[in-house]
């Protein structure tokens, strides 16, 4: 199927051209023709896949002949993921004359007013910037025909929900379009999502789990050690374009200072909700150059960011729930493409990484580095710590056994940590025999990283 045998708007045709879209993505080729047909939607398919242009693809086919002022409202939870929307529409609807507006927080208001009020089709907001232009008069629905929630999930599970039923309120009673679109839907919020549409049909692309082309790795950890470990990793070959993601803002800004003084001030830029949308800004703009090749974010602030090419994503820390680790390991293998996700692991969060894997339907190989795995202390501490929480087998982080050695560059392109000597690399214990083969060109000191099942 190519996007001609959806009967496009020749003017949006021309757009789709320009931007290099031949195949549909899965979702685009089942959302788009349920929304040229009006229906209400719930579009379920995994970060990277295009989302994006599977509404707005049909939204700009709408308008194109007339494209009015402020017919579809686009509400997304952060800064990113609205100029990234913007920015797809600009493209798309260049032949056409369908405008678009990027509306958030963190910039001065006027420009997003002249916006608003001169004439966009398509106004992409975060719910908070929306309702202040409101209380100053700045916006103007009367025509809305589309209501659009991209990262749903997002937005209605953590906190955004009062915003949005303030917005809907206040929009006009009328029929209208509602679409939802997210990575993740968990069935709670697809019960509440459904309050606010109109019978909508439920597109699930796949099963919700990482793009099989990403490799993942949890690597068992000492607490104090995970920032020597994080630059022992930033140092090996291949790391070159890595998002590292941090649980706090607080955090990123202590990671961000640190790497600096460590030798990385040249590469490393952070982002977070706490940081100017300048900022934000020119570190994004750095890194998709390729100018930095280190990138540490908060989940808000990565939220949205579509970057080809990224070759790692680390987790500083274990992600707070199954849903945000899809989101955060997906900024890696975009489309087609290969990445390896990382993330750190220390005694007291197994738990935690029993239920990503329990969620994505598969284990995850463990590895420790020597020098940096946790200490019997620590597994011991953590172990009673579950006993008393109810449970919880902390997993042994020690190094016994053999395995099998594995070779990390075995994805192409010098992505890997291949490229070193000889002696172990990742060895990625099996548990049951001795000894075992060592990968050729690991990225480990002397005896490598070793796997544990």
């Amino acid at each position: 199927m190519t996007f001609d045998d959806f009967k496009l708007h020749p003017d949006l045709m021309k757009g789709i051209r320009d931007m290099g879209y031949t195949t549909p993505t899965p979702i685009q080729e089942q959302a788009i023709p349920v929304i040229m047909e009006g229906k209400d939607l719930i579009g379920n398919a995994q970060t990277g896949t295009g989302k994006t242009a599977a509404f707005v693809v049909p939204m700009i086919h709408r308008f194109a002949d007339n494209p009015g002022h402020t017919r579809a409202l686009v509400l997304v939870p952060t800064r990113e993921l609205a100029v990234q929307i913007d920015e797809n529409v600009l493209g798309l609807a260049y032949h056409t004359g369908v405008k678009t507006a990027a509306v958030y927080g963190g910039v001065h208001m006027e420009l997003q007013e002249r916006a608003m009020q001169g004439g966009a089709t398509i106004i992409a907001a975060t719910p908070g910037r929306l309702l202040d232009h409101y209380k100053y008069g700045n916006w103007k629905f009367d025509n809305l025909e589309v209501l659009v929630m991209d990262e749903a999930d997002r937005m209605l599970d953590m906190g955004f929900m009062p915003d949005i039923q303030a917005i809907i309120a206040k929009l006009p009673n009328k029929p209208r379009q509602t679409l939802l679109f997210s990575a993740t839907m968990p069935e709670p919020i697809v019960k509440l999502a459904q309050k606010l549409m109109n019978n909508p049909v439920r597109i699930q692309v796949g099963r919700v789990t990482p793009p099989s082309a990403i490799t993942q790795t949890f690597y068992l950890v000492s607490a104090p050690a995970k920032e020597r470990l994080l630059k022992h990793l930033l140092e090996q070959p291949g790391m070159e374009s890595v998002i590292v993601f941090s649980q706090t803002k607080i955090g990123a800004d202590r990671l961000y200072h640190r790497l600096q003084k460590a030798g990385f001030e040249s590469k490393v830029g952070v982002i977070h909700g706490g940081r100017e949308q300048s900022h934000r800004d020119d570190v994004l703009a750095k890194f998709k150059s390729g100018a930095l090749t280190i990138l540490i974010a908060t989940d808000a602030a990565a939220c949205g960011i579509d970057i080809e090419g990224v070759s790692h994503v680390i987790n500083y820390e274990v992600p707070w729930d199954a849903e945000s680790y899809v989101h955060r390991i997906g900024r890696t293998a975009r489309a087609d493409a290969i990445g390896d996700a990382f993330t750190f692991v220390t005694p007291e969060e197994e738990e935690k990484i029993r239920d990503i894997e329990k969620m994505i339907g598969k284990e995850i190989p463990r590895l420790t580095v020597p020098g940096f795995e946790p200490t019997a202390a620590e597994i011991s501490e953590a172990q009673r710590a579950g006993q008393r929480g109810g449970g919880g087998r902390g997993r042994s982080g020690g190094s016994h056994g053999g395995g099998h050695g594995r070779s990390s560059g075995g994805h192409g392109g010098g992505r890997g940590h291949g490229g070193g000597g000889g002696g172990g690399g990742h060895r990625r214990q099996g548990g049951g025999g001795s000894g075992g083969h060592g990968s050729g060109g690991g990225h480990g000191p002397s005896g490598g990283h070793r796997r544990h099942s």
